[in-house]
This record gives structure tokens, C-alpha cells and sequence, in this order.
């Protein structure tokens, strides 16, 4: 087999810029407006890797989005995109592609001995192989998926940027081909907004392939006159290299536009991809068809490919594949394909299923007048080759035994029928009918609004093409009260023979049962792991796609669905309409995650959040941790100190002396109106109306289920007025929440929520000298323990600025809250930090506020909950109010919620003061392995070094904890031991609460 550039051909090359790039490490070159296909190709490339089953060469098989083989990964780094269809990738300066499935090597027959083997990995083998011994996995795994599988996922971070746009048309036109041109034509002096969308750089789809004219032009010249008609139309909107891939209700249709991936690396600027989100009122599908493969023996060697791709090259890019070239063709697009060959200096033999000769005026004649040699009534058995074909089998059709011939060649093209693409059709809800004068699946009953045309409505003539687009334009015009111009061109054109019904060859020559014929190229399915799947009771025809793997993969069965299905409907002695199609969804062709993502990524997806003093934070060297998406300080280390150095130090610090926090994080909702204390009355535990200005209260929140669903600290600040605390993480929680209750079960509260937790800053002054602290920078306070008592809040100045200063503790210790805006709250810290330097102010972080609240037993939401706890299991039974109602009340008084031996609250000692268990250890009465499964009776929630007891100390929820007091459970590690710890009191530091209320 040979290819060799043609000097007379090559629509879209300019021979006058060379371009060099590499392929698997060698160097290639060649011309603006090649693909890395045609250059390849152009360059005998023929070998392009190996399938992933049976390790077959394989070469190109198509011209488009459509090809199963010839995948690689194109550039590195932080450019990588990993399996690229090579006939897409347009070829630029300095390209750098690699094959995938080629290891070790594309020309390597290191695994070509699987196709000897063949009948050991039929469809289906992976479910019943590999799976003893369990072990010997782990060795032979990575050769396995070296050897196989597509192109490796990026392992650097994407660098390109990307975009979303809306946008809004009376019409989308989905392709550029003669039908969509056709129909903007027709619309385009309506003064409708119009937009084209067509995916590849070229208009015109198959127009150099077409045989006939329109309106006395050739197709070709017909398409640059109407391209450059519709360009200087202001109404009309040409997107080329932009895809539709998906389309939903209402018209909304998706399109992804690739701006800068035919460029240089050194010139690609601003936006990689843009998705355009189209809201069109009026749709016209021209979407076209993608050719079938011929299914026989040896069909997938190197230099067997479509036939309309091997036209395609040649007129295209001035590539000759192969010199002596056989089609086998069921239609009469084969001998188009063949007219153009003929002119690039192939010798050519169409052999045709067909037994009677076309019509004297037709494909065939014309073909065959251009010295093209036509065999009819011959069906393909088998190629013949080795790396790449040289010749075709063929038997005379309808007789199994009937006589053979072998036609050498060194190119074979497939001219298997059309299928419509009717995928976005079928996105939106529109159900696929089988034709058989098409012989192929096309759209039934019109989706609302939309309109299918050309060959994506299985209509493969100029004329019935061309007509179907001006009625559709003219219907859609009428929809929106406009007139289209729906005069007919005159369109002259050979006549057709209808196409033949063929899928496979019924042969009982040894070369027929021995030849593999492929039916899925990337998968390795053939036509026998079909004929296996129906013998083993696989009846629906997705449960043998998914046995096979038909389909399955880049080219999501484009190329060899239809195939499969009619070879299924044949095992199953069914007509293909009662096999049904397989079910298409979007993504028509597969879209980069970046290209979703678009500008919603880093911090724009989820963004850092940081309070006011944040910078002071950084530069006292705190380390941070993820809260909510704040950036929380985590600790604050100093010199040659680690994590639980620092903690320790900060944790005396607060009990000792005094310790500053930033809590401006916590959740804050302004709560206003007249209804404000009832509503809390509603979905707080306890009772709220009779709280005083002045006063705070804490509250549990529970979901409808009677679980703890979020806690705080809310101040009454006047009638009418509430300021609500929710924890970090459940803001927007139970922001919602309430929004929720309001609006949907009480519209009649006169009471409305305000989030306000970015407009406070907050800060915890903690320990026994907080209080001497806060006198240095505020006087306008009385700090007197009983002028200013624990759970009240005083308005104030701190530091100069207006406050709110509560007194509440989440330590146990003197604590206050101070509350400024955050627009000074940078500064209130600083001054905070510089009064509090002669009592050695620390400043901590939520490590040591977890250590601080697990010494006093206060729990956190959602750490020491899970959504299974109630009040009741916590111990708070006292904060469950018995005089009114509230969210989940009833719910506490189900047989499940109130049994006794639910998981409930409580604290643990190891018997080993210094074993700190891990968080989530399973706890059991077990004090050794002494059965499976290990009845397990719950599991720690919070653990740490208590640096005030000097010892560990552990929470947990454990099955009737509150009778256990005092008994000896153990914890089950990991490595097998069982370490025994003691059943106690959650609240290990000073549990009368003396501290906080000096």
C-alpha cells in the first residue's frame, strides 16, 4: 500500500507553508490545512497503533468525529488533551502527538500473539476471568492496562481559560453542510437573527463529493457563493469549530466552540473553548450522516477505511491512499467516492452487493464511463494482509458455497449506508424509526419546534435535501410571523438506485469462520461476540451493548452501533425495528472538563473566604484549615513547635491567662419583626418569648425528624430584633432553613432574616484575665460580673468603634464576645493583640477550640452528630421544652427515637493516659479478637490530649451510654488492638461551671 500527495488536488491546503510536527517521536511535516490525519497519511503512515483487546495493527478508518482507531494524546503538560480523534486534530507548527494503546510500541508484535488466541477473550471475558487468586491482580494489573485502555487523564493542572455565553436566536441552524446553507439561505433576508453552527473549520460538509448542480453550479462553488452571501448578512452568525452537543427542553441547545486549538502553542490567546447556552424558538437539524463499515473478515487492517474518507483525503488534503483501491459498497455514494479516486490516479473496482445494474443515467454509469471496473452480485468475505491489506476475498451474493475471488489492492474502502445523525433529535425527546429503503434509523414524529433536513432525515439526494431544507426554513419563519424565501433551485443530479439490505457475509469458507469482522474498531467487538451475547440470554440490545462493549468509548457508536444491532436482530431472528436503537445522550462528541467548569474554577468555584484580620493572621504565622470555605486559623506555631506544641501552649493559655480568637466565621442571621420570638419559638427546643433585651440564649435546632440539625448562641437585641450564631459550616444551612418554614408553612409571620455574618467581625477574648483585657480598651462597659452576668450582651466601644460585647464561652472559662463591623476589624484585633501583651495574649485557633470545648464536653454539629442524634441521646434533655411545640417535637416520641438503648453521648478515658484514639474507632466489649463480625456498640467522635488533665480524653456515642457509666469498653484499632478505656462524664473540666461565671 502506498500514499503520496496529488499535486492537482487538496481543496484546503495552501503548499506554500510547510508544517513540521511530531508523531511518536519522529518528525513529520506537512501543509496548512492538514490534519494530522491526511499529514500521516500523506506521509505513509499507515500503521497509527494497536486495538486494546487483540493487539491488532490498526491504521485510520475515517475522515471525522466519528473514528474509533486512530486516537493519541496531543501535546504535554498543562496543554495534554488526552485521546484526540487524529482526523480532527488540525495540524499547526510544532505539534506533538503520541498514539494511545500502542505500548510497547505501535509497530511493536510484542502482544500481537492475543489474535491467535482470539477465541480465549471473546465479549464478556473480563466477567469471568481475573478472578482467582485475588493477589495475582496486583502483579499483572499494570501490564494489563499498559497494553490496553485509551489515553492517560492529565497529571498537570489545565493552565488554558474557559467560558461560558447565553445567547438568544429565532434560529439555530445545526450544520454547515448544503442543507443547513441551504435553509439560512432561505431565512436570511427575513431579518431573524440566524445562527449556523457547523463543527469542523469547513463549510460545506460533503459537497465535494456530491455529482450534479445547483442552479447550474457545481455543489462546491454553490457553497462558496452562498457562504459568502450569508458572511455580509448582518442577521446571520457563523460559528465555525463549534459542535452542538447537547439539546434539551424548550430549544436549549449547547454548543462548544474550540477557538484556539489549531493555533500554536506560542499564539493560542485568551479563551481555549467557549460553551454558547442557545435559547432558539426555532431549530433546524442538518446535522448529516455518518457512513457504515462493511462488516466482514480482517476489516479492520491498516488501509481498510471508509470509502467517503478515502474520497475525503484525496479531494481534500491531495492524499492518494493506496494505488489500487476496492471498494465494496451496498449504495451509490461508493461510486462518487470512486470518481474522485479515479481522478487522483487510483485504479479502482467498485464491487457491489447489488445484483442488478443502477439506471442508465446514474452513479454507476458514470463511474463506470470514468474507467471505474464494477463487479455486481459480490459480497466481502475477507481482507488479506498482514501490517497493512493487500487484497479482498469476495463471493458471489445469496449462495454460501458459492465461488470465491481474491481481488488484490492495497486500499479498501467501505461503503456500508448512511446512518442519520439524529442524536441531538433523540436528546430532545424524538423517537428513531427504522426505514427500510434508507435501510437506516431516522427521525419519526418532529420534536415541537424543530425540523430535520437532509441526511440527518435519511434524505441522501441533492433535491430531497435541498427541498426539505426550504420547508423547513419556510415553517419556522411562519412560526415566527415571517415570510422565508422558499423558491426552489434547480438541482441536477444523477438518479439512485435504492440501497441494499447487507450485514454480513453467509459463508461457510475456512476463511470466512476464521477472519475476526469487527464491529466495534475500539472495542474489538466483532459479529461473532454478538451471535455469543445472544446465545448467552441477551435479548435487549442495551443489556449486549453493555456486555460486548459495543459502543462504549469516544465515538460512542457512531461507527458501529447500527451494525451491531442488525447483527443482533439477525441471532435473534428479529427485525431490526424490534431490536430499537441504543439510547443517545449528550455529549454528542466528548467535551473537556474545563469547558464546563468554564471561569468556575479555583477560587471562583469554591471561593476562599477570609475574615478581616486575615492578613494579621498570616504574618503571626498561623496555619489554616478549610471551615465552610473560610480560611480559618488552624494554629498558631512559633518557633520549632509542631501541631500539638502550639495547641497545647494556646490551650494553657485560655485556662491561665487569656487567649484571643478569631470566630468571625461563625454564622450570623439578623432576625426582625414582630413575629421574631415566635419564630424562634418554633425551631429552637427551648422557650424564647420571655428572653430579654440584653439576654442571650442557647438553642438546639432539629430537623423534622427530631435530629440534631445545628446549635448557637442568639441575643435578643431589642422587641423585634434577634442576632442568631449558627456554627461556620450550617450558615447557609439554616439560612435556608428559616427562609424555608416562612415561606412555605408560615407566610403569615410578620418576620424577615437578613444574613449578616460577612458584615461582623468577631472576636473571642478568652481565659481569667480577658476581663482586665476588654477594661483597657473599653470604658463605656461595666465588666462587674453581676452588672454584666454570663449569656448577656452589652452595647459598647472597643478600641474606638461601636460594639456589641457578649459575655458567653465556648471554653468553660470568663469569656467575651466582641462584635464590630468588619470593616474595622483588622484594626480592633491589632489593638486587642497590643492591650493584651502585658498578660501574655495568645492567639489560638480552632485546634485548640476543639480541645477547649471536648475538656467541657460541648459538642460540635456534625463532627459529634451525624444526623442520627437527638437531644435526648446528647443529654440534653433539659433544653427540650415540655410546654410548647417545635420542628421535630413529635418526632421524639416514635418507638425508635425513644428507646433506651439508642447510641447516646459520653466521655472516655483510656486506661494508658497518653493513648490518644484516632477518630471514628469502632468501640466494642470486646477486649480481644474474639469473634467476626465484632459486634461493634459505637464509635468515638472527638479525641485529643487534654494538656489541662495532662492525659487523653475521648467523646463518643455508645448504645445506652448513659447506663454505662463506669464500665470498661475497648476500642478496636486497625493494627488489632483492643485498648480499653472507661466510660465517663463528657464534661472533664471543672463540670460545675464555676469558671465561666467569675
Amino acid at each position: 500500500m502506498s500514499s503520496t500527495r496529488i499535486q492537482d488536488l487538496g481543496l484546503r491546503l495552501n503548499r506554500s507553508k510547510k508544517i513540521d510536527f511530531t508523531f511518536n517521536g519522529q518528525r513529520f511535516s506537512g501543509f496548512e490545512g492538514d490534519t494530522l490525519a491526511s499529514a500521516l497519511l500523506a506521509d505513509n503512515r499507515l500503521l497509527i497503533n494497536r486495538s486494546w483487546k487483540y493487539h491488532r495493527p490498526r491504521g485510520i478508518l475515517t475522515a471525522g468525529i466519528e473514528e474509533p482507531n486512530a486516537l493519541a494524546q496531543i501535546e504535554t503538560g498543562s496543554n495534554l488533551i488526552p485521546n484526540a480523534k487524529i482526523p480532527e486534530v488540525e495540524l499547526y507548527q510544532g505539534l506533538t502527538a503520541e498514539a494511545v494503546n500502542p505500548w510497547p510500541g505501535a509497530i511493536s508484535r510484542f502482544f500481537s500473539i492475543n489474535r491467535r488466541f482470539t477465541p480465549l477473550f471473546p465479549a464478556g471475558f473480563y466477567y469471568k476471568t481475573f478472578m482467582w487468586p485475588a493477589k495475582a491482580w496486583m502483579f499483572y494489573e499494570k501490564f494489563i492496562r499498559n497494553a490496553g485502555g485509551l489515553g492517560a487523564s492529565p497529571v498537570v493542572e489545565d493552565k488554558a481559560s474557559y467560558i461560558h455565553q447565553n445567547t438568544h436566536c429565532e434560529v439555530l441552524i445545526v450544520g454547515g453542510g448544503i442543507s443547513g446553507l441551504m435553509a439560512a439561505k432561505a431565512l436570511a433576508d427575513t431579518g431573524a437573527r440566524i445562527i449556523v453552527s457547523e463543527l469542523s473549520a469547513h463549510l460545506g460538509g460533503g459537497a465535494h463529493r456530491y455529482t450534479g448542480t445547483i442552479d447550474g453550479q457545481t455543489p462546491l462553488d454553490w457553497v462558496q457563493s452562498t457562504v459568502a452571501a450569508l458572511e455580509a448578512n448582518p442577521n446571520v452568525t457563523i460559528m465555525r469549530r463549534s459542535v452542538t452537543f447537547g439539546s434539551h427542553d424548550h430549544n436549549f441547545l449547547t454548543i462548544r466552540e474550540s477557538r484556539t486549538d489549531h493555533l500554536p502553542l506560542d499564539q493560542r490567546k485568551g479563551f481555549r473553548e467557549r460553551i454558547w447556552r442557545v435559547s432558539a424558538a426555532q431549530v433546524i437539524l442538518a446535522t448529516g450522516a455518518h457512513e457504515r463499515p462493511v462488516v466482514f473478515g480482517n476489516n479492520d487492517l491498516p488501509g481498510v477505511m471508509l470509502s467517503s474518507a478515502l474520497a475525503d483525503y484525496a479531494a481534500l488534503y491531495g492524499v492518494r491512499v493506496g494505488s489500487n483501491v476496492v471498494i465494496t459498497t451496498t449504495n451509490d455514494s461508493a461510486y462518487n467516492d470512486a470518481l474522485i479516486l479515479k481522478k487522483a490516479g487510483s485504479e479502482v473496482t467498485v464491487v457491489d452487493t447489488r445484483q442488478a445494474a443502477g439506471p442508465a443515467n446514474g452513479y454507476a454509469a458514470l463511474a463506470e464511463a470514468a474507467g471505474v471496473k464494477i463487479i455486481r452480485g459480490y459480497v466481502p468475505l475477507a481482507a488479506t494482509g498482514g501490517a497493512t491489506v493487500t487484497g479482498l476475498i469476495i463471493q458471489a451474493n445469496g449462495s454460501p458455497n458459492g465461488p470465491t475471488q481474491t481481488l488484490s489492492c492495497d486500499s479498501i474502502g467501505m461503503a456500508g449506508g448512511w446512518n442519520p445523525a439524529i442524536h441531538l433529535y433523540s436528546h430532545a425527546g424524538g423517537k428513531a424509526v427504522w426505514n427500510d429503503q434508507t435501510v437506516s434509523f431516522q427521525p419519526s414524529k418532529p420534536v415541537l419546534n424543530q425540523y430535520n433536513v437532509g441526511a440527518c432525515n435519511a434524505s441522501f439526494t441533492l433535491s430531497a435535501a435541498i427541498q426539505e431544507s426550504i420547508a423547513a426554513a419556510g415553517a419556522a419563519a411562519a412560526a415566527l410571523k415571517l415570510s422565508a424565501n422558499t423558491s426552489v433551485p434547480a438541482v441536477q443530479e444523477p438518479a439512485m438506485q435504492a440501497t441494499d439490505n447487507f450485514w454480513l457475509a453467509d459463508s461457510e469458507t475456512p476463511v470466512s469462520r476464521r477472519a475476526k469482522a469487527f464491529v466495534d474498531y475500539q472495542n474489538d467487538v466483532g459479529a461473532s461476540d454478538i451471535a455469543l451475547a445472544v446465545r448467552e440470554g441477551f435479548e435487549s440490545i442495551e443489556h449486549i451493548k453493555r456486555y460486548t462493549a459495543l459502543g462504549f468509548g469516544t465515538d460512542q457508536g457512531k461507527v458501529g452501533n447500527i451494525n451491531g444491532m442488525a447483527l443482533a436482530a439477525i441471532a435473534l431472528n428479529k427485525p431490526i425495528d424490534k431490536v430499537g436503537t441504543t439510547t443517545f445522550r449528550p455529549n454528542y462528541v466528548p467535551i473537556s472538563f474545563g469547558a464546563f467548569a468554564s471561569i468556575d474554577s479555583g477560587s471562583l468555584f469554591d471561593p476562599e473566604r477570609t475574615t478581616s484580620p486575615h492578613e494579621l493572621h498570616v504574618a503571626a504565622g498561623a496555619k489554616f484549615e478549610d471551615v465552610g470555605q473560610w480560611k480559618r486559623p488552624w494554629y498558631f506555631p512559633k518557633d520549632g513547635e509542631d501541631m500539638h506544641q502550639a495547641v497545647n501552649r494556646e490551650v494553657l493559655a485560655a485556662r491561665n491567662g487569656v487567649a484571643i480568637m478569631d470566630a468571625s466565621t461563625l454564622g450570623k442571621i439578623e432576625i426582625n419583626g414582630p413575629d421574631a420570638s415566635k419564630l424562634l419559638n418554633w425551631v429552637y427546643t427551648n422557650a424564647w418569648t420571655k428572653l430579654e433585651p440584653g439576654k442571650c440564649r442557647y438553642g438546639l435546632m432539629l430537623d423534622e425528624n427530631g435530629m440534631l440539625f445545628d446549635d448557637g448562641v442568639t441575643a435578643r437585641i431589642s422587641d423585634n430584633q434577634f442576632v442568631m450564631t449558627t456554627t461556620t459550616g450550617g450558615a447557609a444551612r439554616v439560612m435556608n432553613w428559616l427562609e424555608r418554614w416562612v415561606q412555605t408553612e408560615w407566610p403569615d409571620m410578620k418576620v424577615y432574616m437578613t444574613s449578616v455574618t460577612d458584615q461582623w467581625s468577631t472576636f473571642a477574648l478568652v481565659g481569667p484575665k480577658s476581663r482586665a483585657v476588654l477594661q483597657k480598651v473599653c470604658s463605656d462597659i461595666n465588666f462587674d460580673k453581676d452588672a454584666f452576668p454570663f449569656m448577656a450582651w452589652r452595647p459598647g466601644t472597643v478600641c474606638g468603634v461601636s460594639a456589641r460585647v457578649m459575655r458567653i464561652s465556648f471554653s468553660g472559662e470568663l469569656a467575651y464576645e466582641v462584635n464590630v463591623p468588619s470593616d474595622v476589624g483588622a484594626t480592633v484585633w491589632k489593638q486587642l493583640m497590643e492591650a493584651g501583651q502585658e498578660f501574655d495574649i495568645t492567639p489560638y485557633g480552632t485546634e485548640t477550640l476543639h480541645v477547649l470545648r471536648a475538656e467541657k464536653g460541648y459538642i460540635i454539629v456534625g463532627q459529634d452528630t451525624d444526623g442520627s442524634i437527638s437531644p435526648i441521646d446528647l443529654g440534653l434533655g433539659g433544653m427540650v421544652s415540655k410546654a410548647k411545640d417545635f420542628i421535630g417535637r413529635r418526632s421524639l416520641s416514635r418507638s425508635d427515637t425513644s428507646r433506651a438503648d439508642r447510641k447516646q453521648f459520653v466521655g472516655l478515658l483510656t486506661d494508658d493516659p497518653l493513648m490518644v484514639l484516632p477518630e471514628g474507632t469502632q468501640l466494642t466489649l470486646l477486649s480481644s479478637l474474639q469473634q467476626t463480625p465484632i459486634p461493634m456498640i459505637g464509635h468515638v467522635t472527638s479525641s485529643y490530649y487534654s494538656p489541662t488533665l495532662k492525659r487523653s480524653i475521648a467523646l463518643a456515642v455508645v448504645v445506652s451510654g448513659h447506663q454505662k457509666m463506669g464500665e470498661t469498653i475497648y476500642g478496636s484499632l486497625v493494627d488489632g488492638r483492643h485498648v480499653a478505656a472507661k466510660i465517663c462524664n463528657p464534661v472533664f473540666v471543672d463540670p460545675q461551671g464555676d469558671r465561666q461565671n467569675v
